[in-house]
């Protein structure tokens, strides 16, 4: 039997837009020719997947639809939830339609999650298939880069059949238990599972069983039209709202791990998007696009809805004037030399792969005092992202009028 994927397609982003009402949600932003959604599809067309269910809402419904059109996926379902209730109504309800047969392997994957060399994920979902059973779980994880404080992790122990049981989850750790954590072979949880339907249905049954009842009504309830499910708002609504963590994932002893070593992330910052970008260097350099100033120069990668991307040069023994913006943030990532930096009242040093964000209205410097110039990565986000939205208060260049 295929493997099932359904794609949640319904979180906002909203970690990325600090301060802004009106933003794109994540999966949907187009970062130069491509989107997170698309590379999602992409990667379930391999002849292991059966066709997608998409997870989403009402408000999402016209971007999956135009997504899938691109991608040329004629055969899917979409499940629509009235109201948002977090993963584990969404994960259920979407798994309960009458599509999937009970013992159908499914694997959930996040629609705004970038995988690269996805072959040797496919490889991995392919081999454990036959492990899968009533009750358990598998989830993915993937060996660190770093001690991030902004992924969870997971410890496992060796069972039998060579399987990797789930010992403890640990929640987003700050980066001093990050680095224990990795000493003692830890692994980032992706939140990509792969389970049968069947298990799907005996764990909500035994430890969640008032969003089992709600979401089995909420689907047989349902309106259907246009390979669409518009799930019953009346009996979703009496759901209790949880992540699959909290509500499967913490009870559950049953968990297996499937560990990976390969390029992952949510992209769930600008600093994870501004790697891409630097990665990506070349494919976005334009000569027309290269700016010179009295301090250096910069040269604009790319500009989306709402943000654009540019790589600053500081020359030695040069700064950039003491300025703010009032309609924009901006996130640094510096990638080259060791800048001093001035945000409001304070001034430090950075060096790199050290992030920053310069929240709109602060007033903020860059400076160079050593011999090497600085390079950072900046992602500006606002309604303007114009030169004219610089205010001056001090410049060795003579700037301020």
């Amino acid at each position: 039997m295929k493997i099932r994927p359904i794609i949640l397609c319904g979180g906002a982003g909203s970690r990325l837009w600090p301060d802004q009402k009106n933003y794109q949600a994540k999966q949907f932003i187009d970062f130069g020719g491509w989107t997170l959604i698309s590379k999602t599809l992409e990667r379930i067309k391999n002849p292991i997947f059966d066709y997608p269910i998409i997870s989403t809402n009402l408000k999402y419904l016209k971007d999956v639809r135009k997504h899938l059109k691109k991608n040329k996926i004629k055969k899917y379902k979409i499940v629509l939830e009235p109201e948002k209730k977090n993963t584990a109504p969404a994960i259920l309800a979407a798994s309960l339609i009458d599509e999937i047969p009970l013992k159908q392997p499914l694997i959930y994957f996040a629609a705004d999650h970038i995988v690269e060399k996805s072959n040797i994920l496919n490889n991995s979902i392919n081999k454990n298939k036959s492990y899968l059973n009533h009750e358990n779980i598998f989830i993915f994880g993937i060996k660190p880069r770093n001690p991030s404080s902004e992924y969870g992790y997971f410890l496992t122990k060796k069972i039998k059949d060579n399987i990797d049981k789930v010992s403890k989850f640990i929640e987003k750790p700050k980066s001093i238990l990050a680095k224990k954590i990795i000493k003692q072979k830890g692994y980032w949880n992706t939140g990509i599972f792969f389970l049968r339907k069947d298990s799907i249905i005996n764990n909500f049954k035994k430890y969640q069983p008032k969003t089992f009842k709600s979401c089995n009504l909420a689907v047989k309830k349902s309106k259907y039209k246009n390979n669409t499910y518009y799930l019953n708002k009346s009996e979703f609504s009496k759901s209790i709202e949880k992540s699959f963590d909290y509500a499967i994932l913490e009870k559950t002893k049953k968990i297996n791990a499937i560990k990976l070593d390969l390029p992952w992330s949510d992209l769930g910052s600008w600093r994870e998007i501004s790697n891409i970008f630097k990665k990506s260097k070349n494919k976005y350099f334009k000569k027309s696009n290269v700016y010179y100033r009295p301090w250096g120069k910069y040269v604009n990668l790319f500009e989306g809805k709402n943000f654009l991307v540019k790589e600053l040069t500081v020359n030695s023994k040069s700064s950039i004037s003491l300025q703010k913006h009032n309609f924009r943030s901006e996130h640094w990532m510096i990638t080259d030399g060791t800048p001093m930096i001035t945000i409001n009242k304070k001034r430090f040093y950075k060096k790199p792969n050290d992030s920053v964000f310069i929240p709109r209205g602060a007033i903020h410097r860059i400076e160079n005092n050593y011999n090497k110039p600085v390079k950072i990565i900046e992602v500006q986000t606002g309604p303007i992202l114009k030169e004219t939205d610089i205010i001056r208060f001090q410049d060795v260049y003579g700037r301020v009028k």
